[in-house]
C-alpha cells in the first residue's frame, strides 16, 4: 500500500498533474479540485472513490476534455488534453445509447464516423458485440434491452473506437447487484482481452478493489488524493474475495480515509 501518489512519467497513459477546477466566480465560486495529480500506467485498471462531490466525475470530463480546467495539466498518451478526442472512451451511468439505431448500428458509429470501410466495420462491430455476448441481439433496439445489456453495448461501442484510454464513471451504478456483479466480470473479462487503459469511478469499495490494480482516494471538496493504495490480489479475482481477511482490512481502510469526508456510499 502507498501513501504517495504516483508520479507521471513519459509512458504514463492519463498524467494530470496539479489540476485545479472552479466553478464560478468571486463569492459564489467553488473549488471543486484543488492541485490534483495521479497518473494511470498503460494497460492499468484503476478506480477512483471519493466522497459526494470531491469531484470524482468532473475529474473524468476533465480527462474526456468534457470541461475546462481552470488549471494544471492533463496528458493522455503523451498528448496535451485541450478537447474530446478518439483516443479517449468514456462510458456514462445513464444509458446514451442512440434509441434510433440498433445495438449493431451504435457499436459502428465511432468506426463509421472515422470513415472507416464497410467491410471493416462489419468486422470490428462482430468482433466487439461477440467480447460482450450480445451478438443474438444486433438487431435490436434500446428500448428491447435491460440496462445490464444496455450498458453492455455502451462499453463496446466505446471499445470498438480503439481508444487509447476507456473512462468510466460509475457505469454499473443504476444495476441491481446481481446484475452488476455480472457486468463486473465482464467488464474485467474484455479488459484482459483488450488491455485498455481504464479509469473507473464508483462509489462502491467492494467493487473498486475487486477491479482495480489501484485505487485512489479523493477527499472532500476540493477534491485531491488522499491516499493510493495497490491492490495486488491475484487475478483473476472471484466474488468470495470478498471474505478473505487481507479484503476485508483493505476495504477498512478505505473507509476510515473516507469516514472523515461524509458519504462512503
Amino acid at each position: 500500500m502507498q501513501n504517495t501518489p504516483s508520479v507521471a512519467t513519459p509512458d504514463s497513459d492519463i498524467a494530470v498533474e496539479d489540476v485545479s477546477l472552479r466553478y464560478g466566480r468571486g463569492q459564489n465560486a467553488v473549488l471543486a479540485l484543488s492541485d490534483l495529480s495521479l497518473a494511470v500506467r498503460p494497460k492499468e485498471f484503476c478506480v477512483i472513490v471519493g466522497p459526494s462531490g470531491c469531484g470524482k466525475s468532473s475529474l473524468l470530463y476533465l480527462i474526456a476534455g468534457l470541461q475546462e480546467r481552470t488549471g494544471g495539466t492533463i496528458r493522455v498518451a503523451g498528448r496535451a488534453v485541450s478537447e474530446p478526442g478518439a483516443d479517449r472512451g468514456m462510458v456514462f451511468q445513464a444509458y446514451t445509447l442512440f434509441p434510433w439505431l440498433t445495438v449493431a448500428q451504435n457499436v459502428e458509429y465511432g468506426p463509421k464516423r472515422k470513415g472507416i470501410a464497410a467491410a471493416e466495420r462489419r468486422r470490428i462491430v462482430d468482433h466487439y458485440l461477440e467480447e460482450v455476448g450480445l451478438t443474438a441481439f444486433r438487431d435490436h433496439y434500446p428500448a428491447q434491452l435491460s440496462g445490464g445489456m444496455k450498458q453492455r453495448v455502451a462499453i463496446a461501442r466505446a471499445l470498438a473506437n480503439d481508444p487509447d484510454v476507456l473512462l468510466m464513471d460509475e457505469p454499473f451504478g443504476a444495476l441491481d447487484s446481481q446484475t452488476r456483479h455480472a457486468m463486473q466480470q465482464l467488464l474485467l473479462r474484455v479488459w484482459d482481452h483488450q488491455k485498455k487503459t481504464v479509469l473507473f469511478v464508483t462509489h462502491d469499495i467492494d467493487e473498486a478493489i475487486l477491479l482495480a490494480d489501484r485505487v485512489f482516494v479523493m477527499s472532500g471538496r476540493p477534491g485531491l488524493i488522499r491516499k493510493e493504495i495497490s491492490v495486488d490480489f491475484e487475478r483473476p479475482r472471484a466474488m468470495d474475495l470478498v471474505m478473505e481477511p487481507a479484503f476485508i482490512a483493505m476495504k477498512r481502510e478505505i473507509l476510515e480515509l473516507l469516514r472523515g469526508d461524509g458519504d462512503a456510499r
